[in-house]
């Protein structure tokens, strides 16, 4: 079974389908876990020294209120496991915080919520990728016309990238490689980036096609869905 092309409920469901014996290929059910699991992505990018907003996860809406104090406002919350962008909020202040805890989410022990510093007029970059667990090939680094914090489904993008320097992009290209290694990336994965005063922080990570593929693929001639699939079957890069 092939869980990248159908959005991220067929991530969610991956570990299930493997324990129920399904042979999954591309990448591993432990992979899109480390990927999509706020805490243990958050441990990934400091053991790599990469850099992400300042970030921290509550597990009750009292821990998220004082995790908030301690941050301090904007904040963008979300939980984990979620398909792209859905329910996620930017919230001011502790009012905000408190509704959006109370009515957007079910926090728990098995579902905590991401509280991450709003980076205010930062750059977002979202970067498409094929790797065959080994190799990595950037199919395309587009950069958002709105500000970090809209949604990127809600944001229109340029490929390529119009204020973006070359020493940047290649810092970018760097660092999504070496992402995609450590995550063991077999077939597609998506990154979003933001870029805020000469700093290059990580979002998010998503081993499966995103949104931009097509786009991506439309816009290159490069068919990178074809070439993932066949990555999954063990051809290499």
């Amino acid at each position: 079974i092939i869980v990248h092309y159908g959005g991220q409920t067929p991530l969610k469901l991956a570990r299930a389908l493997e324990k129920n014996g399904a042979n999954i290929i591309g990448t591993s059910p432990e992979s899109i876990d480390l990927a999509e699991d706020r805490e243990r992505f958050q441990k990934m990018i400091q053991k790599l020294d990469l850099k992400q907003p300042v970030n921290s996860t509550a597990r009750s809406k009292e821990q998220a209120v004082v995790i908030a104090d301690s941050i301090g406002f904007p904040l963008v919350v979300r939980p984990s496991y979620v398909l792209g962008g859905r329910a996620m909020e930017i919230v001011y202040d502790k009012e905000s915080l408190e509704r959006y805890m109370q009515t957007a989410v079910q926090v728990s022990n098995d579902s905590p919520v991401l509280l991450d510093s709003f980076l205010d007029h930062a750059i977002e970059v979202d970067i498409d990728v094929v790797c065959d667990g080994k190799d990595v090939v950037i199919g395309g680094i587009m950069e958002h016309i709105e500000q970090a914090g809209i949604h990127s489904g809600d944001s229109a993008c340029s490929l390529p990238p119009y204020s973006l320097s070359n020493g940047v992009l290649d810092e970018m290209r760097r660092q999504v490689k070496l992402m995609a290694k450590e995550l063991n990336v077999v077939g597609l994965m998506n990154a979003q980036l933001a870029y805020q005063d000469d700093e290059i922080y990580i979002i998010e990570v998503n081993p499966r096609a995103s949104r931009t593929i097509p786009f991506v693929s439309k816009a290159t001639g490069v068919a990178l869905a074809n070439i993932a699939a066949r990555a999954m079957t063990g051809i290499s890069l």
